[in-house]
């Protein structure tokens, strides 16, 4: 059901080096690129944008907004865990097992928004 998710950003240059690193290890490429917004995807499955706010206004964190980005195997989870942190990510949970079947990885991005990185199966 989900077509896409979108995340603020106040430095959308920085902010496409961060998720373009974090694509690369998800096997996701740049969808959209223009003055105002940056989006990745991969076929047949959701995608994620960051882009400066419409009404003009700063982005902020949303709490509680998280969007989890599917990865294709557990080492993809790691991979773009790892990737996260060494481009400013800070860790909000660590790789593993979270329930039978699911394996996830969290982080913030360098401008707060939390995100999952997940492996079902």
């Amino acid at each position: 059901m989900l077509g896409y998710m979108t995340l603020g950003s106040n430095n959308l240059d920085a902010a496409g080096k961060f998720y373009d690193a974090i694509a690369a290890d998800l096997g996701a490429r740049r969808t959209v690129d223009n003055e105002r917004m940056i989006g990745w995807g991969r076929k047949g499955a959701a995608g994620i944008m960051v882009c400066k706010p419409y009404d003009g206004k700063a982005a902020t964190v949303g709490n509680g907004v998280m969007p989890a980005l599917a990865a294709p195997d557990r080492a993809s989870v790691d991979k773009a865990y790892q990737t996260a942190l060494a481009n400013g990510a800070t860790d909000e949970g660590a790789p593993g097992e979270r329930m039978p079947t699911f394996y996830g990885a969290y982080f913030r991005d360098p401008e707060g928004n939390k995100v999952c990185v997940f492996h079902m199966g």
